[in-house]
């Protein structure tokens, strides 16, 4: 009988919802699992306390809450379509509230990490890996979206005022200034383009790409010479890609004082609480900043008053 109704539950999700195979069977795994613990011989008995008692047991044996919550996900959903075919007379996980998440952190590399990348790419003097090195450059530079990064437009460089101007998400544009050294390395950047270009063909992408439908090169392609970088310099490889070196711009920026709106305006965040989670900034710096700033940092001691 049990199975009878999550094949119907099944079958009406993937009807209506048009929901992937893949979640089809992640919903009957998670569902199975939950009523194999409930040991209920039909779905009528189930009760909001036997939903509470499975949360607490996947608390207890440890699962993520990430975990807790997609299969508490299952459940709604299914105790909600029991409501619907008037099999349960009231819908027990209704009021049952999804487990707080956790928002990770965001990685980020070192300054010397990132050295090491690019430097390594330069060392190969052949023009793909010329250009990812520059591309790690600018990115680091400027904090540039790694789609945003590969469609850049040869004329998105102004070198004569060192900005580099970028259309976002939602069309919207935007202007960041590019540090002198990123700079540099995309002048001698333009020069190895211009011999890479056959004479017959024009492009106008900033980063070229011969093999590429886009005309560019994609971000399969950079996120992939990113991570063979890595392991070149025996950096973990699951720590590094494109995002993770949007994410030490804005730490290492926000880590050396810049204002956080100015941040925001540079990430082409909308919204300022998208930026704050960069504000992760070390023990050793905020121990720094206040033994310099706060005004008993710089009290006399002397000694313990008496009395």
């Amino acid at each position: 009988m049990l199975g009878a109704e999550i094949e119907n539950f099944l079958a009406m999700i993937a009807a209506e919802k048009g929901v992937s195979q893949r979640t089809i069977e992640a919903y009957e795994f998670d569902l199975k699992q939950f009523l194999q613990f409930c040991q209920c011989n039909k779905v009528k008995h189930l009760s909001k306390l036997h939903i509470e008692m499975y949360l607490q047991h996947l608390n207890n044996c440890c699962f993520a809450p990430k975990t807790i919550a997609r299969r508490l996900s299952a459940i709604k959903e299914f105790c909600k379509f029991l409501y619907s075919e008037h099999i349960l007379e009231t819908n027990p996980a209704q009021n049952i509230l999804t487990p707080k998440q956790t928002k990770p952190l965001p990685k980020f590399l070192s300054y010397d990490e990132i050295k090491k990348l690019i430097m390594t790419a330069r060392q190969k003097k052949d023009y793909r890996w010329q250009r990812i090195a520059v591309m790690i450059e600018l990115m680091y530079a400027t904090g540039l979206r790694v789609s945003e990064l590969v469609s850049l437009p040869l004329n998105a460089i102004n070198c004569h005022k060192g900005l580099v101007c970028v259309l976002g998400k939602g069309s919207k544009e935007r202007l960041i200034p590019i540090a002198n050294h990123a700079l540099d390395m995309l002048q001698e950047y333009f020069k190895m383009r211009e011999n890479f270009i056959p004479k017959h063909t024009k492009s106008n992408w900033l980063f070229p790409s011969l093999n590429a439908t886009q005309g560019h090169l994609t971000r399969d392609a950079f996120y992939k010479d990113l991570k063979k970088l890595a392991i070149e310099n025996g950096i973990n490889p699951l720590s590094v890609s494109p995002h993770v070196l949007r994410h030490s711009f804005a730490t290492h920026l926000l880590n050396n004082d810049a204002d956080l709106r100015i941040v925001q305006k540079m990430l082409g965040h909308e919204n300022i609480t998208t930026t704050e989670i960069y504000t992760h900034i070390t023990t050793a710096k905020l121990q720094q900043t206040v033994c310099a700033k706060h005004p008993l940092a710089n009290y006399p001691n002397k000694g313990t008053p008496n009395g």
